[in-house]
């Protein structure tokens, strides 16, 4: 009985983890992932039932009070929805080579009494990026030379386009296909934030024009309002710090690796081509296919013959391969057997018992 051919994802060399049958592509921390989803869901449910809940009858014209629940769990939706197109998507993993680029490959000089010569590869290349040089440099683990921009990362152990950072509250590298979705699930989360600490307040002025006189009555009678207003104020901080720099890297075409590496370097940013025009690439140009189909059968790969073949480089050195024995040898008498063994396109002679003349 046959066993069924395995697919891409089944056997998937990178660190990364799969759901629904390869359909979706997360990190190895995607755990940390339940943990943004609590961070989000967690303070609305509380808004929702302690501040939103007593606003809804607060705007009778048209019931618009009802207008404020709607709005946040709507809102919290859609934030959802971007954390997840942004952690389960494939960020744009360059595909691994099965063997080293031959057009690279050569030997250490060697005499013919030597050991067999040792692969070599440049491990720097250039290449012309706007007019300019780019040096690309050449990845063991995946054995090619990474396109410009792109990082292998050691987390998930894959080379990614557009390398940008391994984010681990939403556990998957964001590059290439991926960043425009954690941008704007970045500055959602910040508008969501200030949504939140804008109606609490709000709530907290109403109390004041009522019953409760004093800023610290209506505090006292809604300590929740306080709770939320604390939360957001400090969320602000991080997902807003998160929203301005990731505004000025997309308005100068950078990545945030780049912007950490190079910034002392004081290299010309070959990327940039104004603000305008980089904006256009980043949050409104067409996001290319996966060069991945994860969920495709597996298909046998003819492997390279070995490069490194003693017999070969000796044969190189020497000038020409080995003459092929057709003849039968009469050697004392007897007839010598000829087993005749292919080894990358040669034959080896075995000789039997007797003296060679």
């Amino acid at each position: 009985m046959t066993q069924p051919q395995q697919r891409v994802y089944q056997a998937w060399k990178g660190d990364n983890r799969f759901f629904f049958g390869g359909r979706l592509i997360f990190g190895p921390d995607v755990k940390s992932l339940g943990v943004s989803v609590a961070l989000v869901v967690a303070p609305v449910a509380f808004f929702c039932v302690f501040v939103a809940w007593h606003l809804r009858h607060r705007f009778r014209a048209y019931d618009a009070g009802y207008a404020i629940l709607v709005v946040a769990v709507v809102y919290t939706i859609y934030v959802l929805l971007l954390l997840f197109v942004t952690a389960g998507r494939d960020p744009g993993i360059v595909p691994r080579a099965s063997h080293p680029p031959e057009e690279d490959i050569h030997y250490d000089d060697l005499s013919l009494t030597d050991t067999p010569g040792r692969l070599q590869f440049p491990r720097v290349k250039e290449v012309i990026v706007n007019g300019m040089p780019v040096k690309v440099k050449y990845c063991e683990t995946c054995m090619v030379y990474r396109p410009p921009r792109c990082s292998h990362c050691s987390i998930c152990n894959n080379c990614v386009e557009r390398f940008d950072h391994h984010c681990p509250w939403v556990g998957q590298c964001i590059g290439k296909r991926n960043y425009r979705y954690f941008f704007l699930f970045v500055s959602s989360s910040t508008l969501l934030c200030i949504y939140v600490f804008a109606i609490s307040a709000l709530y907290i002025k109403f109390l004041m024009d009522g019953d409760y006189s004093t800023v610290w009555k209506a505090l006292k009678h809604s300590p929740a309002s306080l709770a939320l207003m604390i939360y957001c104020f400090i969320s602000l901080w991080f997902v807003g710090g998160l929203t301005g720099f990731h505004t000025y890297l997309i308005s100068t075409n950078q990545t945030t690796y780049e912007n950490f590496r190079y910034r002392s370097d004081g290299r010309p940013n070959v990327y940039d081509q104004g603000c305008l025009s980089n904006f256009q690439e980043v949050v409104f140009a067409k996001i290319q296919p996966s060069k991945h189909k994860f969920r495709a059968h597996i298909q046998e790969e003819v492997q390279a013959p070995p490069a490194n073949s003693a017999g070969e480089v000796e044969e190189e050195r020497v000038g020409g391969p080995r003459a092929k024995v057709g003849d039968d040898l009469d050697i004392d008498g007897d007839l010598l057997n000829i087993s005749q063994r292919h080894k990358h396109g040669d034959i080896d002679i075995e000789m039997g018992g007797g003296d060679a003349n």
